[in-house]
């Protein structure tokens, strides 16, 4: 299935995200969404939820899982939040568990759960796994869908943990501030959290991958990393190329798949690209930048040169001069840049 015929088909990608109270769940949703605003929400019918409704709904310690987050810059994706499960014991979890057995059970690609992403904040006093974490990783078997753990707020060990450290090994004020990120980051790399995570005996249903999230309230956050390996944790080929045409955070990752999942598939070097085969060609690659497309009102000539033209105007000259190395490097063809008319 090409891409064109998935994006009619199926249009969003559905995520869960779980997380204890002030995990940055929201704050990490609103960089992959690219915006500041908060998200719509919406039940189980689609009927929009009144915003005064919600509140008080959640002031009474009321919560359903079933509702979807829906952030206007992107309604390509849903969301559906799990508190976690120090705030509901036993009762939320679950919750998680039957949501994540029903979602399954769904017919339709479209209304199954996609993903899930748990958020483990590394802002907190004790940095070791709750006991609710435990028993998700523990008793919570997902099957297919992949669980990516977050550890947000991880610029938190920059400070408390690494530069003291770097510090104490005589580091000045200046070079332990500098160093400190990766120190953190190499430290934790080889810690005791990720051994646990993913060696432990306890640990029967560990993650697919994690990745560290730092500073993601800063406005120059960036969000790539767990968009990529988000990606490469889909094994389904067509929920794979929903999420990278739908996330507009990694333009570079559109560009890897647009060569290697669907150009490359298409193009004949031994025909000449022209006429209809030529234009499904271009449509096809397209169709990985969606929200490039819409922007044009698709009114651009079916040719890769216009495609690139595209893309320098809405992103600039750089991400136009690597999809066209993503080309040659893909094909290992230095003329295939004049074989497609760039």
């Amino acid at each position: 299935m090409d891409p064109l015929d998935i994006r009619e088909r199926i249009d969003r990608f559905r995520i869960l995200v779980i997380g204890r109270a002030n995990a940055g769940k929201t704050t990490i949703l609103q960089r992959v969404c690219n915006t500041r605003e908060n998200p719509e929400i919406y039940n189980s019918t689609g009927k929009k939820i009144d915003a005064t409704v919600l509140m008080a709904s959640t002031e009474r310690g009321l919560h359903n899982i079933e509702n979807e987050m829906v952030f206007k810059s992107n309604p390509g994706f849903i969301f559906h939040d799990s508190r976690g499960f120090e705030a509901g014991g036993e009762s939320e979890f679950n919750k998680v568990k039957v949501f994540i057995a029903d979602r399954s059970k769904e017919i339709k690609l479209k209304d199954q759960l996609h993903a899930i992403w748990y958020c483990i904040p590394m802002d907190e006093a004790c940095r070791s796994f709750t006991s609710g974490e435990l028993k998700f990783f523990s008793q919570c078997d997902t099957g297919s869908i992949p669980v990516i753990v977050l550890f947000t707020k991880f610029d938190a060990l920059y400070d408390d943990d690494a530069y003291a450290q770097l510090k104490s090994k005589g580091a000045s004020m200046k070079d332990a501030a500098e160093l400190a990120p990766k120190h953190a980051e190499e430290s934790f790399a080889i810690g005791s959290q990720l051994k646990f995570l993913y060696h432990s005996k306890e640990i029967r249903h560990p993650p697919k991958c994690h990745i560290c999230l730092p500073n993601m309230d800063r406005d120059d956050a960036d969000c790539g990393l767990l968009i990529e390996r988000t990606a490469g944790t889909l094994d389904n080929e067509v929920l794979k190329q929903i999420f990278v045409s739908t996330q507009q955070s990694n333009l570079e990752l559109c560009m890897k798949y647009a060569v290697e999942k669907s150009l490359m598939k298409r193009l004949n070097f031994a025909e000449a690209t022209t006429s209809e085969d030529y234009e499904k060609t271009v449509a096809v690659s397209g169709a990985w930048f969606p929200h490039i497309l819409r922007w044009t009102m698709f009114n651009f000539h079916h040719d890769l040169t216009s495609l690139i033209g595209v893309i320098v105007q809405r992103c600039g000259l750089g991400y136009s001069l690597r999809y066209v190395q993503f080309v040659t490097d893909c094909t290992c063809n230095s003329d295939v840049a004049n074989v497609l008319g760039l």
